[in-house]
């Protein structure tokens, strides 16, 4: 038994194609072939607006979906990492409760594959229902480097958890500011043949306080009665200062990177091939008020994939309000390039192109419509992708 869908165009995963053509898949979602309308027969389910694989979100917090609503919008970086801290000790019903909420959430919205940053195993119960596919980021951080071989082996037992139960985990960096070199030369041991993740040039002060150990940084260490007494200044980036060991990563996707420079992109781009560039700009807008560079990534060539971030740090976990944004802010990116950061991109930087991302014969990427975008390819606030496999 076959499924056959048509609708007013298909977006394969690279291609936006017109032409009068019809998805076949099997029963379970699995592409059969694309065809021609008259080569389809009957029983064909016929659709206005875009039929896309399933979408792929490259960057959440699902763990952090308790937090909806609590924080307000555009308090800065700092602000907001400090009321994170605090958030997170709730009752367990009511962070369990929210987790499947934001699965539910995200599955209806047209996903089908998350890279999920994890400092725990509240997501694990819902994550081996395989309602979603997972790339479960352990991430660790520390400033002490004494400590460091303690957070590996914290971090070690978390991934082993994950993949008990099927679920793909690698230990990852916080961030270039939250981290210890000393902390980085053991997990860079760990990175392997993984995909590796990590915050990335934020605000301006991340790269100011590795280029000089100056600016507001130091006052947040202070607060959290941070000892920098290790830490030298690098003269580079955030991102080129931490270069040497994130470069051991086998893939990598870098996140938000609101402040990253051509000279980051290109230093990055020579040292790691098989980087992404991850852009949430929603979550951009309710911290920093900012936006990623889009163009700049774009005119570098930069392989770009995009994220919803957590609920502390956005509005919805839905990567077509994430394409509608970069759209008000860049509508002259073709809707189809977008689409391919979505999908395909998505998929090969969680390494799950095998099966996901396109729609390829023997591919199960699910089948999702996009409905209400206009003739020019733009979304409205009315747009919404619904699943359809």
């Amino acid at each position: 038994m076959y499924q056959k869908f048509q609708a007013t165009q298909i977006f394969t995963g690279t291609e936006l194609l017109e032409d009068q053509l019809v998805l076949i898949t099997q029963k379970d979602g699995t592409i059969e072939a694309m065809v021609g309308i008259e080569e389809a027969g009957e029983d064909i389910q016929s659709f206005e607006g875009i039929l896309t694989p399933g979408l792929i979100n490259a960057h959440c917090h699902l763990e952090l979906s308790h937090m909806k609503g609590i924080i307000p919008a555009h308090t800065g970086l700092q602000e907001f990492v400090k009321q994170i801290v605090g958030l997170r000790k709730v009752e367990d019903a009511i962070i369990q409760e929210a987790i499947i909420a934001a699965e539910n959430e995200m599955y209806n919205n047209g996903m089908v594959a998350v890279g999920d940053i994890c400092n725990t195993l509240d997501t694990l119960s819902q994550k081996q229902k395989h309602k979603l596919a997972y790339y479960s980021f352990v991430e660790l951080y520390d400033l002490d480097p004494t400590r460091s071989s303690d957070k590996i082996n914290a971090g070690l037992k978390i991934q082993e958890a994950f993949e008990q139960n099927c679920i793909r985990a690698s230990l990852v960096p916080h961030a270039p500011y939250s981290v210890s070199f000393n902390l980085w030369k053991l997990l860079s041991n760990h990175f392997g043949t993984h995909t590796i993740t990590m915050h990335n040039q934020e605000t301006m002060d991340e790269n100011e306080f590795f280029e000089k150990k100056t600016g507001s940084f130091l006052g947040m260490y202070k607060r959290t009665k941070v000892s920098l007494d290790f830490f030298e200044a690098t003269g580079l980036s955030s991102l080129q200062s931490v270069l040497p060991y994130f470069k051991k990563a086998a893939r990598s996707i870098l996140v938000h990177n609101s402040f990253t420079s051509a000279a980051d992109i290109k230093a990055v781009q020579k040292e790691m091939p098989n980087t992404f560039w991850c852009l949430c700009p929603n979550a951009n807008q309710y911290i920093e008020q900012t936006m990623p560079p889009i163009e700049l990534l774009r005119s570098n060539g930069a392989n770009m994939v995009i994220g919803t971030d957590s609920y502390a740090s956005n509005w919805s976990l839905n990567i077509l309000d994430e394409i509608k944004t970069i759209q008000q802010h860049q509508p002259s990116i073709p809707l189809a390039e977008i689409l391919g950061w979505a999908t395909l991109n998505g998929a090969r930087a969680l390494q799950m192109d095998k099966v996901l991302g396109s729609f390829e014969k023997g591919k199960k990427p699910g089948v999702v419509l996009i409905k209400q975008a206009d003739t020019n390819g733009l979304l409205s606030k009315f747009s919404s992708a619904k699943r359809l496999t």
